[in-house]
């Protein structure tokens, strides 16, 4: 959606999830698009694949990136082959990046970019953003590394990512300069005109602290235990909290989460983009804001690929 915004056509996409790949098929109509794994679609033989695949101006992707977060023993979690949400495969998320290294490599973009959580710059993780710069450098791309927070850049919610932007190195490409400043957009003002709509019902759990959190607190804020950190009640007056794909957060005035159309708007998804569906709190929770995307692939634009 967000380089839709910024005014690219959107050819194709590699989805593993078949209720993810259907919303995206509904709201997109992509004129290619393969549900499969991204291991598996690198290893289609190039005949078989259409021809304005390659030599793309962009190549974005999200590997999965639950076993970088910092929520957790996530170190545990390496190198684990299980089944995840995404699809219900068995795989290991952590070789998801690699593989799609390898579809760069295959395809041949111009640029390639690649988000993930702010966790995987963090502590013993940075070693594996070593290894991502290695298997960049060694399918012929340089590549950049930037943390930006959605907040300024037009999303009313605090979310940190990491960027992997990275250009194919025969082209001579300059480093490109990332930085975004925009005004923070308090989330009342960004969902005052919502309808309403479905909204799970707090737990029990939740409903027992929800008067005595304050706005913009988590539940471990009055918890002694310390636990449910990511259970959070917005404050009205400030961005958004990180959304998460589990719950979302709860508001502030009304005993309730955050309902479908809230979620969507804090998300910076169109109203009209998604139908109302109980799966669209995870759907928003697992996204990079179409903002987000969309500030990015316009400077992509800019400096890169729209110089004479």
């Amino acid at each position: 959606m967000g380089y839709k915004l910024a005014g690219y056509d959107v050819i194709g996409g590699v989805e593993i999830d078949p209720e993810m790949m259907k919303i995206y098929r509904v709201n997109h109509n992509p004129k290619h698009s393969f549900l499969m794994g991204v291991q598996k679609f690198h290893t289609i033989p190039d005949d078989q694949l259409p021809k304005e695949l390659f030599g793309l101006d962009i190549l974005d992707g999200s590997p999965p990136c639950s076993s970088f977060s910092m929520a957790g023993s996530r170190e545990k979690k390496w190198g684990v082959k299980k089944k995840f949400r995404e699809g219900q495969a068995e795989q290991v998320l952590d070789d998801l990046f690699f593989d799609f290294i390898k579809v760069a490599d295959k395809l041949r973009p111009k640029v390639v970019i690649a988000e993930n959580v702010k966790g995987l710059i963090q502590g013993n993780a940075r070693g594996y953003v070593k290894q991502i710069y290695q298997q960049f450098k060694q399918a012929g791309y340089d590549c950049q590394l930037f943390l930006l927070n959605a907040a300024f850049m037009g999303v009313p919610q605090r979310r940190e990512r990491t960027f992997f932007v990275a250009r194919r190195r025969d082209l001579g490409l300059p480093k490109i300069a990332l930085s975004f400043d925009e005004k923070p957009i308090a989330v009342n003002d960004a969902i005052e005109d919502c309808k309403a709509s479905f909204s799970p019902h707090l737990r029990e759990s939740l409903s027992e602290y929800w008067a005595q959190i304050p706005p913009g607190k988590s539940v471990s804020s009055v918890n002694s235990s310390g636990s449910s950190f990511t259970r959070v009640k917005l404050h009205p007056n400030k961005a958004a909290n990180t959304q998460n794909a589990d719950l979302p957060a709860m508001h502030w005035q009304h005993k309730r989460h955050m309902n479908i159309n809230e979620s969507v708007r804090i998300q910076s998804f169109p109203d009209d983009y998604l139908c109302e569906d109980k799966r669209l709190h995870y759907v928003c929770g697992m996204s990079v804001p179409p903002f987000m995307t969309e500030r990015i692939s316009n400077q992509i634009y800019k400096q890169w690929l729209g110089s004479p």
